[in-house]
């Protein structure tokens, strides 16, 4: 699925909610700070706590990802397929990003590419996005 201009916006700034599910079906929600856009179809974060969310992911990788701006009422949840990356390109430039930030160094960066698109937003919610 393609990004909107719209949709890359409300990803890159507010805060982005993750779920994920362990084979057993428990889930896991728990915000991510790092949330960001990496190209049209994919999203990544920098997973530091390496707790339950990437427990699930390494596990079975499914997750969903919930991005809203309260202010303006709008948002997107994104259904995808992970990819754990704990070296190449995409790692190290999490892991320099981190080092020029003073962030803690991830453990490994996930990038999510979006299978499905559904609105958030009051009149639209749950509706799937069509594009």
């Amino acid at each position: 699925m393609k990004l909107t201009e719209e949709m890359k916006d409300c990803v890159n700034h507010n805060l982005c909610y993750v779920a994920t599910e362990s084979d057993e079906g428990k889930l896991d929600l728990g915000p991510k700070m790092s949330m960001q856009v990496l190209d049209d179809s994919h999203l990544m974060y920098y997973e530091r706590t390496a707790g339950q969310t990437y427990r699930n992911l390494e596990a079975n990788g499914k997750i969903c990802i919930a991005a809203a701006n309260l202010e303006k009422k709008k948002g997107f949840r994104f259904y995808g397929k992970v990819v754990l990356h704990r070296d190449g390109k995409i790692f190290e430039d999490a892991c320099l990003y981190a080092e020029e930030h003073s962030l803690k160094k991830p453990t490994v960066v996930p990038v999510i590419e979006v299978t499905e698109i559904q609105y958030l937003d009051p009149a639209r919610a749950g509706k799937d996005y069509e594009g």
